[in-house]
């Protein structure tokens, strides 16, 4: 059986690491290179750094910045925010991501997706995607971009399914609803786009304790589960995230 991955998100905001609720009220929480350097140290399998105003602000990534968190982690590396041309892609790559993930600049310009898996390999193309509820959609969800403030007139699973088509090798699936709330993964989203794509799922959006990880790699059929506040708030380690993971009989890497 494919071992489940944990991953932490860094969400950055003027260069300082930010967490907030549903989008809203982000407060300071510290450096995200000395806190990158903790997550690795810990034994976390993976590592998103989103720069949750570049899109916003219509300015590309920070590469001094990604290449400082860069030097201090040894695992795949992925970068969001801003990247809005292949030019982007390349230089991020360089600056020492593995991974880029296209959200709001994906929807706007579906091609990049395609382009960037062509000439970077489809491993390398992260469909990034924030959705909440709405029940005028087919789905029940909308897709939302700009850090959340802006609503599209996409519906969640036709977009997934669509970015996949396009090349995307693996989705971060968010729930705008359940983000930073620690009240559980949104779980009727994530089990209904991973059992529509042929890629892997990332759940991200409300992890506040670990049965939310088993419930979501369980019962979501997520590939992997992305945490942020649970560890943020030193209420749990990744090592202990993963050894109660192990003693609910998910596979995880130690």
């Amino acid at each position: 059986m494919l071992k489940k991955r944990i991953i932490v998100c860094l969400d950055v905001k003027d260069g300082r690491t930010t967490k907030g609720v549903k989008f809203l009220n982000n407060v300071d929480i510290g450096d995200p290179v000395e806190m990158a350097k903790e997550y690795y140290n810990q034994g976390v399998d993976e590592l998103v750094f989103y720069d949750i105003m570049a899109s916003a602000n219509g300015r590309g990534p920070i590469l001094d910045l990604i290449s400082k968190v860069a030097s201090q982690v040894f695992i795949p590396f992925c970068v969001g925010g801003g990247i809005g041309s292949i030019e982007d892609i390349r230089s991020t790559i360089l600056a020492g991501a593995e991974k880029i993930s296209l959200n709001s600049q994906a929807v706007k310009n579906p091609g990049l997706i395609s382009e960037g898996a062509r000439i970077f390999g489809n491993q390398c193309i992260v469909l990034g995607m924030d959705a909440a509820k709405d029940s005028s959609m087919p789905s029940g969800y909308r897709v939302f971009i700009n850090g959340g403030r802006v609503a599209t007139e996409l519906d969640a699973l036709d977009w997934a399914i669509r970015a996949v088509e396009l090349g995307a090798g693996e989705i971060v699936l968010n729930s705008i609803d359940a983000d930073g709330t620690k009240e559980g993964y949104e779980i009727n989203l994530t089990k209904m786009i991973a059992d529509k794509v042929n890629v892997p799922v990332i759940a991200s959006g409300g992890a506040g304790k670990t049965e939310h990880l088993t419930q979501v790699l369980t019962e979501g059929h997520a590939d992997a589960a992305l945490i942020a506040s649970m560890v943020h708030s030193g209420d749990y380690t990744v090592g202990k995230i993963k050894q109660d993971l192990r003693t609910a009989g998910i596979p995880v890497r130690f």
